[in-house]
Parts: structure tokens; C-alpha cells; sequence
């Protein structure tokens, strides 16, 4: 990996703190989406269970998916990553 400077380690904090807090609301906001016919339908027992599983199932996934998605952007994964020289606009052919 090499060494890394204060400036990258506290760039890599930023970041995984933002990948964190966006896939907690994204997590949040999916599990609402998912369990609100539980409370407009007055869904009870198996059906307010499964339910409300299948919602927590799909919020975890949201969550992991959002982190992965902005921490693969951010390492340059998806090859929108910064140019090898400062000042260059493309990577080195």
C-alpha cells in the first residue's frame, strides 16, 4: 500500500463516515417503504412478521450495497479515479 499521508488517512475517515451515515438513512428509508403495509393494511402475526423480515432483509441490503457502492467509488474501483500527476486530466497512456 505504502505511505500514506494525514491528509489521504483523514480524506479515507470523511469518506467511510459519509458511506456510513447515507447507508443508515438509505436503510432507514427502505425498512419505512417496506414495513408501511404492515400499519396501513393492520397486518398481525405471520403476515406483520414476514413483513416486517422482508423489510429488515431489504434495508440491511440497501445498507451494505450504499457502503460498498461509495467506498468502491471513492478507492477508484470504478475507474472514475484521480490522474497519476497532478495537473493532468487523463491517466497516462
Amino acid at each position: 500500500m505504502g505511505n500514506r499521508t494525514q491528509a489521504q488517512r483523514d480524506a479515507m475517515t470523511v469518506e467511510i463516515g459519509y458511506a456510513l451515515v447515507t447507508a443508515a438513512f438509505l436503510a432507514l428509508g427502505v425498512f419505512l417503504l417496506c414495513a408501511a403495509p404492515v400499519l396501513a393494511l393492520d397486518l398481525a402475526g405471520g403476515a406483520a412478521r414476514g413483513v416486517t423480515m422482508a423489510a429488515a432483509t431489504a434495508a440491511g441490503l440497501a445498507f451494505v450495497a450504499r457502503v460498498v457502492r461509495v467506498l468502491w467509488r471513492y478507492g477508484g474501483g470504478g475507474g472514475a479515479g484521480q490522474p497519476s500527476q497532478p495537473g493532468h486530466t487523463r491517466p497516462d497512456s
